[in-house]
């Protein structure tokens, strides 16, 4: 991995010290400069779980990624820091009920003590969480880890008052062959929430942008405007304006 590529893509300086502060800043300015994105999956283009393969499509290529991309590389980053990291499975709650177990992606960093740490769940916390229930506030919104029971947790986020749960987890430790299964299923599958249409979003530093099939949504500081592109020509052009894609 060409780790002074990777902080440069991300706009980070390489520091000596592997401080919460400075991990804290790894994972919020990776949310805002590489996107989420399924568009590899909506056009069937098959995405192999291969280290280098991620690193040539996110760094040479300018492309962002789904969970196993963006969590796969950022855990091998991590590791070539000098973090103490591994990869965890994850079960991401519906409003209609839980997704297919285990087939999320995420990072606990030890440190002090256990983070939980993701820079591949789209809109969602931008710095590492505890796993001992600890809010965390960022400009996305109000987050916790709180045990789940039987050697699990849940991450929520605050909702109008009220807790919600975002995904399930253990902090066994996962490799990422360990996610083929739930690849396949993610890239293939009708129940997957990622065959439907192309997702891209981006953090920005007051809020997010996401681009839904033709749908964009820009959310500042809370308040979210909503407009419709015309045509795949026109989605085409915006995807290389607001997120540095080609397709």
């Amino acid at each position: 991995m060409d780790v002074q590529a990777y902080l440069k893509r991300i706009s980070v300086e390489k520091e000596e010290q592997l401080t919460l502060e400075y991990l804290a800043k790894l994972q919020k300015n990776h949310m805002e400069k590489i996107p989420f994105e399924n568009l590899d999956v909506t056009r069937k283009v098959k995405i192999n779980l291969i280290i280098d393969r991620f690193h040539e499509k996110v760094m040479k290529n300018g492309r962002g990624g789904f969970c196993y991309e963006l969590n796969g590389l950022f855990q091998q980053l991590l590791t070539n820091l000098g973090y103490r990291s591994h990869l965890i499975a994850c079960t991401v709650k519906r409003p209609k009920g839980w997704a297919k177990a285990d087939t999320h992606a995420a990072i606990i960093v030890h440190l002090d003590r256990p983070y939980l740490v993701d820079v591949g769940f789209g809109d969602s916390v931008r710095k590492p969480i505890p796993l001992t229930g600890e809010e965390q506030t960022d400009v996305s919104g109000t987050y916790r880890v709180i045990e789940a029971g039987q050697s699990s947790f849940d991450l929520q986020r605050l909702d109008e008052d009220q807790w919600k749960i975002l995904y399930r987890f253990s902090t066994a430790v996962k490799n990422i062959e360990d996610f083929e299964e739930g690849s396949l299923y993610n890239q293939t599958s009708p129940d997957s929430t990622f065959t439907h249409g192309d997702i891209v979003t981006l953090g920005t530093s007051d809020g997010r942008i996401t681009l839904s099939g033709l749908t964009v949504t820009i959310t500042k500081n809370g308040q979210k405007e909503k407009w419709e592109l015309s045509s795949e020509e026109e989605k085409i052009k915006f995807l290389k304006e607001h997120f540095h894609i080609n397709i």
